[in-house]
């Protein structure tokens, strides 16, 4: 006997809850539109329309992997972000809410600024360029990551969100041509130093990539370097924006002091916590 849309999916929360996932009933719904390609209204409607038992396999499968700790959007294939989805995968770390902070600073400093280039480095899934690209008319995107399959990514949303990007592999900015000139710089760059990955959440140092995570000895690594060689590719009265971790903005606020930024701000998220800290060059 088939089982039915309501029936799976309470044995779905069931499973979450038993693994001890937060936000069971909302997970175990997310994957069930997702495996049948339906809406909450379906299942709230129409609770007891029977399901096939190859899409309950499928789901069960698809809820395994959240008990498993697999990150949700890794299994759906994407996430929210400034209300816009975008595809992630394992090469590319998940956007978060904390960085709309990012952005939401970004379109607030720079709002006066007419037709702005910008660079966005350490792009992973493009979603801090894209989303200024939909929010801020820009005259130039460029996205730069250290990593092809991040970049392959990045492309796709790019496309999806219809957002003109000129993305480059490099790392940093190594083959960045000296003579591009930008108004914007944005960097979300990995931030945990090393030691602190390993207490990381399972979900995260188990499946997102560590080569978006590791800020090095310190965590301040990327900070040092993007800061300095920024300059060279900064316009005048530019801005450097940066994410960081809530413990670190007395460090990169000091940071960009020594690189000789100017009107340089820490910015807090909705929780209180530091996460942005940006400086302007005046040459």
């Amino acid at each position: 006997m088939e089982k039915t849309l309501q029936q799976i999916y309470y044995s779905g929360i069931q499973l979450l809850q038993n693994a001890n996932i937060d936000n069971a009933n909302y997970e175990a719904r997310l994957l069930l539109e997702d495996t049948l390609d339906i809406d909450k209204t379906q299942i709230l409607v129409y609770p007891n329309t029977e399901v096939s038992e190859e899409d309950y396999i499928n789901y069960l499968n698809k809820i395994n992997r959240r008990v498993n700790k697999e990150p949700i959007a890794y299994i759906i294939g994407y996430q929210e972000f400034m209300g816009l989805n975008f595809k992630v995968n394992p090469y590319v770390l998940i956007p978060r809410q904390d960085t709309e902070t990012l952005i939401e600073t970004v379109l607030e400093v720079c709002k006066t600024k007419v037709n702005p280039a910008l660079l966005d480095i350490c792009t992973g899934s493009g979603c801090i360029a894209i989303s200024l690209g939909v929010f801020m008319k820009l005259n130039t995107i460029k996205g730069i990551d250290i990593s092809e399959e991040a970049l392959g990514i990045a492309k796709e949303n790019a496309k999806y969100h219809n957002v003109k990007v000129e993305f480059l592999q490099s790392d940093l900015l190594q083959k960045l041509d000296m003579d591009e000139k930008f108004d914007i710089i944005v960097s979300n760059p990995p931030y945990i130093p090393t030691k602190d990955i390993n207490d990381l959440m399972e979900d995260v140092k188990n499946f997102e990539p560590e080569l978006a995570l590791d800020g090095k000895e310190d965590g301040l690594y990327f900070y040092r370097i993007i800061a300095e060689e920024s300059r060279n590719y900064l316009k005048d009265k530019g801005f450097l924006f940066f994410e960081i971790g809530y413990d670190q903005g007395k460090d990169v606020l000091g940071i960009l002091e020594n690189k000789g930024y100017k009107n340089i701000k820490v910015i807090k998220d909705l929780a209180g916590l530091d996460r942005v800290v940006y400086g302007e060059i005046a040459l």
